[in-house]
C-alpha cells in the first residue's frame, strides 16, 4: 500500500472513530435525558390535604374539590385527617406523619388555630409548603390562606336575622367549639353586626356545643330550656348557629320540642337534613360557602407555589345566604347541594 493510500484510510478511520464516539456520547446523553424525564414524568408530586374532620358533607365537598385539582393538575391528592372535629393531637400526628413522609406540600384546615401553628412551623423548616384553608392559624408562616371571609359571612348572617325580625327580638348564638377560628369569626361578624339594631337584644352568646352529636344534641337542648315558657313555648325570636355541626344539633332540638319553625333560625353550611328543613320552614336562612371551591383552589396555590409561582396571600372564596324565597336560583342550589359524590366516585 502507497503511503497516501495509509494517510488516507488513516483519516478516513479517524474520522469514522470521531463520528462514533460522538454518536455514543450523544446516545448516552440522551438516554440519561429519557431516563430522567421518564422518571420526572413519572413522579406525581404528592400533596397531602388535611381536613378538620372526615365525616361531614362539608369536608366530603372540600375533599371533592381537591380530587378535581389532582385530576386536572396530573398530581396525586393524599385525604386523611382526624374523625371527629375536636381531635387537636390527632391532626397534629397527621401533620407530623406527612413532614416524615416527605409529602411536597401540605393543604391544612386548622383545628386550632395556635395548637397547629408548631406543625405547621416544623414543615415550613422541613422544606414543605403550607397552605391553609377554611379556618385561619396565628401568625404568618404559611404560603396562603384560602377561606370564606368568616367575619363577612357572620355579618350577612346578622343582616338577614334583622331582617326576619323587622329590627327587633331577642336572639341567642350556639357557638361551636372553642379554639375554631372559622366559627369564632362568624359568631363574631354576627354579634358585631346586630349592633347596628338597637332593637334587637342578645339573649345568650356564651354555650357551646361539645364534641360529639348526641352532646351537641343535649346542650341544644339545655340552652333552650333556659328559655321555656310554661306553655313549652320559647322566650327568644331568634337563633344563630355557626356551622352545619350546631345547626344540625339545634334543628333536632327545635323539633323535639315542637318549637321548630317557631322562631327565626339561621344556620352556616348545608346537608340534605338542613335543606328540607329549609324547604319546611324550619330553617329561615344559610350562610353557604362554596367547600368544593376551598379544596380546589387550596391544591392550586400549593401547586403554584411548588412550580415557581407566587400565589395570593388571602383568597376570599365567598358567601352566599340561601333562604326559602332562593333555594332553587341555580347558583343557590349549586351551592346547597354541591356534587361532591361525582370527584369522590360516590354513588
Amino acid at each position: 500500500m502507497k503511503m497516501e493510500d495509509i494517510k488516507s484510510w488513516l483519516s478516513k478511520s479517524g474520522l469514522v472513530l470521531l463520528a462514533v464516539i460522538v454518536g455514543l456520547a450523544a446516545f448516552i446523553t440522551g438516554c440519561g435525558k429519557k431516563e430522567n424525564g421518564e422518571a420526572a414524568g413519572q413522579k406525581k408530586l404528592r400533596i397531602s390535604v388535611i381536613p378538620k374532620g372526615m365525616n361531614q358533607i362539608y369536608w366530603k365537598s372540600v375533599h371533592a374539590g381537591a380530587v378535581k385539582a389532582a385530576e386536572e393538575l396530573g398530581i396525586e391528592v393524599i385525604w386523611k385527617g382526624p374523625l371527629k372535629e375536636d381531635d387537636r393531637e390527632s391532626q397534629i400526628k397527621v401533620v407530623e406523619d406527612f413532614i416524615a413522609g416527605n409529602v411536597d406540600g401540605i393543604v391544612l384546615a386548622p383545628l386550632d388555630n395556635v395548637a397547629l401553628r408548631t406543625p405547621v412551623n416544623n414543615a415550613m423548616r422541613s422544606g414543605i409548603p403550607v397552605v391553609i384553608i377554611d379556618s385561619a392559624l396565628d401568625g404568618e408562616n404559611y404560603i396562603s390562606y384560602v377561606a370564606t371571609d368568616n367575619y363577612a359571612g357572620g355579618q350577612k348572617a346578622a343582616d338577614h336575622m334583622a331582617k326576619l325580625l323587622n329590627g327587633k327580638g331577642r336572639v341567642i348564638v350556639f357557638r361551636f367549639l372553642e379554639g375554631s377560628a372559622s366559627t369564632e369569626e362568624r359568631v363574631k361578624g354576627f354579634l358585631d353586626g346586630l349592633k347596628k339594631y338597637p332593637g334587637i337584644e342578645i339573649a345568650s352568646s356564651n354555650q357551646r356545643s361539645g364534641s360529639t352529636a348526641e352532646i351537641a344534641y343535649q346542650n341544644s337542648e339545655n340552652l333552650l330550656a333556659t328559655f321555656k315558657k310554661p306553655d313549652g313555648t320559647l322566650s327568644i325570636d331568634g337563633i344563630f348557629c355557626p356551622n352545619e355541626f350546631t345547626t344540625f344539633a339545634m334543628l333536632r332540638a327545635l323539633q323535639d320540642g315542637g318549637n321548630a319553625g317557631k322562631v327565626k333560625f339561621i344556620g352556616f353550611d348545608s346537608s340534605e337534613m338542613l335543606v328540607n328543613a329549609m324547604k319546611k320552614g324550619e330553617l329561615n336562612g344559610l350562610v353557604l360557602q362554596d367547600p368544593i371551591n376551598i379544596g380546589y383552589l387550596g391544591v392550586k396555590v400549593i401547586v403554584e407555589h411548588i412550580k415557581g409561582g407566587k400565589p395570593q396571600r388571602r383568597i376570599d372564596t365567598g358567601s352566599t345566604i340561601a333562604t326559602p324565597e332562593n333555594m332553587n336560583d341555580p347558583h343557590v342550589n349549586e351551592l346547597l347541594n354541591p356534587d361532591y359524590k361525582k370527584w369522590l366516585k360516590e354513588k
